[in-house]
């Protein structure tokens, strides 16, 4: 069976990446500010691009490879051409208590593609996941559904900072790759932007909501458009 198209290429996912990440000399996030792994899967949840913005691959967490595809997969899967969810979307709803919990149990890993392969070409267009289904399910920031202005077109991870400046710096990578055409989202206006309206307790007004991470991720959110709620600007 013929692959889906991907929807950005190895060289031009690691150039936008380096772009927007404060290590590799791009603008703050928010979070620790370390590097981090990018990852896209095509319409039909295969890997097509995994790149990492520091000089070595083991410049950031190298759990953060894996992390990363599972979110691009989770945001693809669970949006549709007329709809985006976010990754940071599900956190609320996937708790103890909460309609979707059990969801990060729903899409096992493909551990025969996660593990396989020689870790040299970790991140490179050669990595051994590229081609094949990752799965896995994660239900915090980090991974965007992909719109070309059309459709839905694949999804893409961010990892390896706070959860919190993941999303910031997907929000930032599928803008400048031009695929952030969002038709809507569980937000009326900033559509799959992180949402941070968790009480004292963990509820989230909306039932969408995030957790608020230690750094200044909530205010670049909001400077971004990427969040909603959570800003200690006035």
């Amino acid at each position: 069976m013929a692959q889906a198209p991907c929807p950005a290429d190895h060289d031009r996912l690691l150039a936008v990446l380096k772009a927007n990440v404060k290590a590799s000399g791009g603008p703050a996030n928010g979070g620790f500010e370390t590097n981090e792994w990018a990852a896209i899967v095509a319409l039909d949840g295969a890997v097509c691009a995994i790149a990492f913005s520091g000089p070595t691959a083991d410049s950031q967490w190298p759990g953060s490879r894996l992390v990363a595809a599972e979110k691009a997969n989770t945001a693809n899967g669970l949006s549709l051409a007329q709809m985006a969810l976010s990754t940071a979307n599900l956190y609320a709803g996937a708790q103890p208590g909460g309609p979707l919990f059990g969801l990060q149990e729903t899409n096992p890993v493909n551990q025969a593609a996660a593990y396989a392969g020689d870790p040299k070409t970790f991140g490179s267009a050669s990595d051994p996941l590229v081609g094949k289904p990752i799965g896995g399910v994660v239900v915090f920031g980090g991974g965007l559904a992909l719109y070309d202005g059309k459709s839905i077109v694949g999804g893409i991870g961010v990892s390896g900072d706070s959860s919190c400046a993941d999303h910031n710096v997907a929000w930032r990578v599928r803008a400048a790759l031009g695929l952030d055409k969002v038709p809507a989202g569980v937000n009326p206006n900033r559509k799959d932007a992180i949402v941070y309206d968790l009480d004292p307790g963990g509820k989230s007004a909306s039932g969408w909501g995030h957790p608020l991470c230690a750094g200044t991720e909530a205010d670049i959110a909001a400077e971004l458009g990427a969040g909603v709620g959570g800003s200690i600007h006035k």
